[in-house]
C-alpha cells in the first residue's frame, strides 16, 4: 500500500512517485517547440537527478509520472507549479513506492491521441480527458504505460531522444484531417449564401 506524502500520513522512504495531470496553456501552444523543450530539459535533469518516468501529452493534457526521491520530485512539483506553459495542475498522486516502473527512462515523451495508437485498454481511456475520469482510471492508465514500457524494454528500446514534433502544428492538423468534412460542409453552406446574397442584391437593381 502507497503512503501518500501529506501532513498526517508523510512519506518515510526515500523512493517515491509523483502523478500528475495539467494542461497546456496558450503560451506553450504558441510556441511550435514546447515539447521538445520540455522533454530536452527535463531529460538532462532527470539523469542528474536520477528521476526516471514518462510523460504524455495529447488533446491538450499532460500526464506525467515520475520516480525518484521525495526531495528532487518535491522540487520538480515546484518547477511544475512556476512553468508557464503548464495550468491546472492537479497532483494525483505522491506517494512512497518500493520499485520503478519506468528505471531505464530518464523520461520518455509519448503523445496520445486517437489515431495514435491501436492500444485497445488505451482507446477507453480516448479522447484524452483526464480531468473527466474517474478516481481510479489514472491508475489503470498508469498499469497500460507500464505495459508499453515493459514491451520496449524488451525490444531493447530503452530510453529515447526528446520527441520532434510542434505542439500546434500537430493539434491543428489533425483537427483538420480528423473534421475535414465538416469544414467541406461548412465551406459549401458558406458559398451558397454569399451566391443568395449576391441574388437578392442584384434582383433588388434590377427591379
Amino acid at each position: 500500500m502507497s503512503t501518500i506524502n501529506d501532513s498526517t500520513n508523510p512519506v518515510t522512504t526515500d523512493l517515491c512517485q509523483l502523478i500528475y495531470i495539467s494542461q497546456i496553456t496558450s503560451t506553450g501552444l504558441s510556441s511550435p517547440s514546447t515539447l521538445n523543450d520540455i522533454s530536452e530539459v527535463a531529460i538532462e535533469r532527470n539523469q542528474a537527478d536520477n528521476v526516471t518516468g514518462i510523460l504524455c501529452y495529447g488533446n491538450g493534457y499532460f500526464f506525467q509520472c515520475a520516480e525518484g526521491s521525495e526531495q528532487d520530485l518535491t522540487n520538480l512539483k515546484n518547477r511544475l507549479l512556476l512553468d508557464n506553459r503548464h495550468k491546472e495542475l492537479k497532483i494525483l498522486d505522491f506517494s512512497e513506492i518500493t520499485e520503478r516502473r519506468f528505471s531505464n527512462w530518464s523520461l520518455r515523451s509519448i503523445t496520445l491521441e486517437r489515431w495514435m495508437t491501436k492500444e485497445p485498454e488505451l482507446k477507453k481511456l480516448m479522447p484524452f480527458k483526464p480531468y473527466d475520469w474517474g478516481s481510479n482510471a489514472w491508475r489503470e492508465f498508469l498499469d497500460i504505460l507500464q505495459g508499453y514500457y515493459e514491451e520496449q524494454a524488451r525490444t531493447g528500446n530503452i530510453d529515447t531522444p526528446p520527441i520532434k514534433y510542434s505542439t500546434l502544428g500537430v493539434t491543428l492538423s489533425k483537427v483538420v484531417g480528423q473534421h475535414q468534412a465538416f469544414f467541406l460542409i461548412q465551406t459549401v453552406l458558406g458559398i451558397m449564401i454569399v451566391m443568395t446574397l449576391l441574388w437578392l442584391m442584384l434582383s433588388d437593381k434590377i427591379w
